[in-house]
């Protein structure tokens, strides 16, 4: 009994450090391109991946299964309530530390070191190598590649906008004066007009006007709770893996509670995270934001419906990257000091999974 409840503190645990090192990673763009301050742009992105973790019921059985450690390891070190501790612990260890320092790392790149460390303590061999690379590995190597490919390429071919023409209308022709004073209107489509107010009065009758920096602000807030919503449905599955394999309560239960602890931990602990992605990186105009954010969300989502264990962080990073790339302000040491704390992320957490096991067996 004493260590189901471990397992069941160390999967929250686990959820409350996904929280705090994922939440903000959709909306970076948002604050540093400071379309919202802080404290709205933490609200909206903690409830949008809370309404995620609550869809995910529904939609993402498929990696509960897969991120419970099955077909990776042998079924029955699975089933041992000391795999899970292992493997939660030694993740949660793992992105709380890089919380702490802020430093947006993977908690699926740090879950599947557990896994691999927790995997070899049991027994010599325990690791299936094929699977590990087909369904893991390979998804996470790749995801932050295209994500910044697609960021550059989108963000090279779309054009800064000119800030001083806000108006955008949609226009009348004006009616026309003929050679015997009479009027005539052209048989015309309405036209759209992108310019200052002053210059769209005189296209023609106006039917519509709206602002182009606010209708393109609340495109960057909806893809923000876009990429916040998709990661959440992506990831809670993940985490309730480890609780759902030692039949802790069922899949929904789990799922749910790992909810409230990933929205918690967003809300009180994500402020340094937030800090490196939105400010350090690189310098981030709303167009770059947008498109950034545009490009992780519509990878995400397309990973989780595939059941495909990419990391939001990887992709997110990757696009704001090749973002930066393609503005020419993209920051190359601390590109580089993330690319490194990926690079210790697995070892760190198989290393403290593999200590948990050998205790714990």
């Amino acid at each position: 009994m004493m260590i189901i409840t471990l397992v069941i503190v160390a999967a929250l645990f686990l959820a409350f450090a996904n929280g705090a090192n994922d939440n903000f990673k959709g909306f970076a763009t948002v604050w540093g391109s400071a379309t919202l301050d802080y404290r709205k742009a933490l609200i909206i992105a903690t409830l949008a991946a809370l309404a995620g973790s609550l869809l995910s019921i529904l939609l993402a059985h498929g990696l509960v299964k897969q991120f419970s450690g099955k077909g990776l390891v042998p079924d029955e070190i699975v089933a041992l309530p000391s795999f899970a501790l292992a493997v939660a612990s030694g993740a949660a260890a793992a992105v709380l530390v890089a919380t702490r320092v802020g430093l947006p790392i993977s908690t699926t790149h740090a879950l599947v070191g557990g896994l691999i460390g927790a995997g070899l303590a049991s027994s010599a061999g325990a690791v299936n190598v094929g699977n590990l690379g087909s369904a893991f590995i390979l998804p996470l190597l790749v995801s932050p590649f295209i994500s910044a490919f697609i960021g550059y390429l989108v963000y090279r071919f779309l054009p800064e906008r000119n800030v001083n023409k806000d108006c955008i209308c949609v226009v009348k022709t004006a009616p026309q004066a003929t050679s015997n004073g009479t009027l005539k209107r052209a048989l015309t489509m309405p036209a759209v007009v992108i310019d200052t107010d002053e210059a769209c009065a005189v296209h023609g009758t106006e039917a519509a006007r709206a602002s182009v920096s606010k209708t393109l602000n609340s495109a960057h807030i909806a893809s923000a709770a876009t990429i916040c919503f998709a990661r959440s449905v992506n990831d809670t599955p993940k985490l309730a893996g480890l609780m759902v394999v030692v039949n802790v309560g069922n899949t929904t239960l789990s799922l749910v509670a790992i909810a409230i602890a990933v929205a918690m931990g967003g809300l009180l602990l994500s402020r340094r995270v937030a800090e490196t992605m939105s400010q350090k990186i690189t310098t981030l105009t709303p167009t770059q934001g947008l498109t950034a954010n545009l490009t992780t969300a519509a990878l995400v989502l397309a990973a989780s419906f595939k059941s495909l264990p990419v990391s939001t962080t990887h992709v997110s990073v990757g696009a704001i990257t090749g973002v930066g790339a393609g503005a020419q302000t993209l920051s190359g040491s601390t590109v580089r000091t993330i690319l490194l704390s990926w690079l210790g992320t697995l070892p760190m957490a198989g290393v403290i999974a593999w200590i948990v096991m050998s205790l714990a067996a």
